[in-house]
């Protein structure tokens, strides 16, 4: 019964898994639940409000450290018509997801709208085209044309798998790797290329310039860098950066004469703000977080393997279920706060959402254990630092 394992049994701890991953992937879930509700006070302490990214960011960047860790191990035994497979039926496992998550939140949103007379809802997730044109916007959702708000992220990533699948036989020669898709990058900068969507100019996350992040990701898990001569150098430009994208955020786009001065000035780009084409000021203020946070959160850090980390931990190694399931629970969390918006409602929703998207991580992965052999709590988890290429470590 799943009542007698532990919820710390539940993680995976293999020597090389690296659980500062599985952590912030599961910070990242939080924030992306705590942010699409409206009024949610705890959304005011996501990483939006510190730095010039979001999760958003976090979630692409450890995607892609997740796929490197478990497609790029197998390219030299299995070759790269095997691996391309794997990553294509990955990308199909996800597209099927997607679907029965958007049939599941436009009943939910659909539903709730018309019982409670809030047509803004539909306006609001862009699902009011299902009155003007059922037929025509369920077939643009199957080929992912049509992207309710909410429900753009899981596209992405299909789209990024469907990259990795056509380049992975580059893995090999990373810095070729790095090359084209910072070409691709620099392509979407100057010419705003993107794939085409029905119901507006394009998709809100474009894959051809998210897929950059997305690779570095790749290359960091399959082609680890050694740390340069400089890092104390490095350590103060990433630093400056964070300190800068937090100026930005809780200082200067608050105030409007401020911004509007800024954005006159030959400062303009920092607070000229591209999500969708992943302006250059996000992917340095994520690339910078990221190095701080390596350089100072070592891969054996014990807390990670505490008992307050172990939610996040779980939900992380856990992602795509709690995702889905976070999106669900926020839209009902979201009615609770328009009914009521006081500090025991407040409470209520936070805690809810947690517990919810926490215990389905545990169902997740009480499922993946069940048949395997139990290991002994005696032996102690040997700490490693993360496996090259040819390794072959527990993934996602």
């Amino acid at each position: 019964m799943m009542r007698h394992i532990p919820a710390m049994n539940l993680i995976r701890r293999s020597a090389a898994r690296d659980l500062r991953v599985d952590f912030f992937r599961g910070l990242a879930l939080w924030w992306i639940y705590t942010d699409h509700i409206p009024g949610n006070v705890l959304g005011d302490f996501s990483l939006k409000n510190f730095a010039v990214c979001d999760a958003t960011e976090v979630f692409v960047l450890l995607a892609g450290y997740g796929a490197g860790l478990s497609y790029g191990s197998r390219l030299g035994s299995e070759g790269y018509i095997s691996t391309a497979a794997d990553v294509l039926k990955r990308a199909w496992t996800l597209y099927i997801v997607h679907i029965f998550l958007f049939v599941l939140f436009a009943a939910q949103v659909t539903y709730s709208a018309t019982a409670l007379n809030r047509l803004n809802y539909l306006e609001e997730s862009r699902l009011d085209v299902l009155g003007d044109d059922p037929y025509r916007s369920l077939l643009e959702a199957l080929l992912l044309r049509f992207q309710p708000s909410l429900l753009n992220i899981l596209p992405l990533y299909i789209a990024l798998l469907v990259f990795l699948a056509a380049t992975i036989w580059l893995l090999p020669w990373p810095r070729v790797l790095f090359g084209v898709s910072f070409a691709v990058y620099l392509l979407v900068r100057f010419t705003s290329l993107n794939l085409d969507a029905w119901d507006q100019d394009g998709w809100f996350f474009d894959p051809m310039a998210w897929q950059f992040l997305f690779f570095i990701g790749v290359l960091l898990a399959c082609a680890p860098m050694r740390p340069p001569k400089g890092s104390r150098l490095l350590d103060v430009g990433a630093i400056f950066v964070v300190v800068l994208g937090m100026i930005v955020t809780m200082v200067i786009e608050p105030h409007p004469r401020w911004l509007e001065w800024v954005t006159r000035s030959v400062l303009g780009p920092l607070v000229t703000e591209d999500k969708t084409g992943l302006y250059p000021f996000r992917l340095i203020s994520i690339l910078a977080l990221t190095w701080l946070c390596v350089r100072s959160i070592p891969f054996d850090a014990a807390w990670l393997r505490g008992h307050l980390a172990a939610p996040l931990v779980l939900a992380g190694q856990n992602s795509l279920p709690v995702f889905c399931s976070g999106i669900v629970i926020g839209f009902v969390a979201r009615l609770g706060l328009e009914y009521d918006d006081h500090e025991l409602m407040q409470v209520a929703i936070n805690l809810v959402g947690m517990v919810g998207m926490v215990g389905i991580g545990a169902l997740a992965a009480w499922y993946r254990t069940k048949g395997r052999p139990k290991t002994s709590r005696r032996e102690a988890p040997r700490v490693a630092a993360p496996l090259p290429l040819r390794a072959r470590p527990d993934s996602d």
